[in-house]
């Protein structure tokens, strides 16, 4: 048994958990000031969940308590295949197609959960969620597929290895249009405006989080964390040739993470109608016809410029 690999992956949790958090206030605090307020303490995110990890939560059944569960834990067993900065827990296993399939069980989770409640504003949020999810996934899939064709590897270590040599060997710049698609589905992950039609706190009381309190809350505000260091640190790792320190690694993830707050903050909400619209008409028109260029031409693939 490769016990190495267990105690690498127990580190990157707690790496990831003491960045991404200590990031979100920081956000909270940006968002604040570009609003012209002075914002919440860095570490309020840390008091939310200790708080909150400190109260008892109100049960709705066996399926609302296991679907939390189920969706902190598969966000977990996901985060621990992430490639950061050329660290690998397990050997082989930062495979593009592995991440993709683990992280969808921590969705099914929260989804579960979410619905076992009863609280109708849930039931709405989580058929907005996957609904969105629809929207983004085949524009991303297509985008990466077309990378994957092109290096012919999924391995997402080998394919930030492949992109070191400078930023104009990133895939952001080899593929451009494929990189604005991956930016545009990150904003949709990230449920960023104006991608966040399943939480519309003002419209739906917060979605499938209306009947979170106590420690489920607390276990779900874990679970988007993590979720949300998996999404950013694909982004990174595909698109900006990951990063041959963890500084270098830290910074792109801070800038971009920091580029969809701001531009959250300053932009409204789409409908979820309006949303998958969007995502049909002008990410999936790019992603196919940056698919076209690779396949008939190989621009991207070889260095060109």
């Amino acid at each position: 048994m490769n016990y190495m690999g267990f105690i690498i992956g127990f580190g990157l949790l707690l790496f990831a958990f003491a960045w991404q958090v200590s990031l979100d206030g920081i956000q909270r605090k940006i968002t604040a000031r570009i609003h012209k307020r002075f914002g919440p303490p860095w570490y309020q995110t840390f008091l939310d969940i200790f708080k909150a990890m400190s109260k008892e939560p109100i049960s709705h059944g066996w399926i609302y308590d296991f679907g939390v569960m189920m969706a902190l834990g598969g966000t977990m067993a996901t985060l621990i295949f992430m490639p950061v900065a050329g660290i690998i827990s397990f050997d082989n296993m930062d495979n593009f197609f592995v991440i993709t399939y683990l992280l969808a069980i921590g969705s099914l989770g929260m989804a579960m959960s979410a619905v076992g409640s009863g609280n109708p504003w849930a039931s709405i949020g989580v058929m907005r969620a996957l609904t969105q999810m629809v929207g983004y996934e085949l524009p991303f899939i297509i985008t990466v597929m077309t990378i994957i064709f092109g290096f012919k590897t999924s391995s997402i270590s080998t394919i930030a290895h492949l992109q070191q040599g400078g930023f104009l060997y990133w895939n952001m710049f080899r593929f451009p249009l494929g990189g604005i698609v991956a930016f545009v589905s990150l904003m949709g992950m990230l449920g960023k405006k104006p991608f966040d039609t399943p939480i519309a706190p003002a419209e739906i009381a917060s979605g499938p989080l209306v009947e979170y309190g106590g420690k489920h809350l607390a276990m779900l505000i874990l679970q988007h964390e993590f979720s949300t260091f998996i999404e950013v640190s694909l982004f990174v790792n595909l698109f900006l040739g990951g990063g041959p320190t963890i500084i270098a690694f830290l910074t792109k993830y801070f800038l971009v993470y920091t580029l969809t707050t701001m531009i959250a903050t300053a932009v409204g909400r789409f409908k979820i109608d309006d949303l998958i619209k969007f995502y049909y008409k002008v990410p999936l028109a790019m992603a196919v016809v940056q698919a076209l260029v690779v396949v008939f031409t190989g621009l991207g693939v070889t260095i060109w410029f």
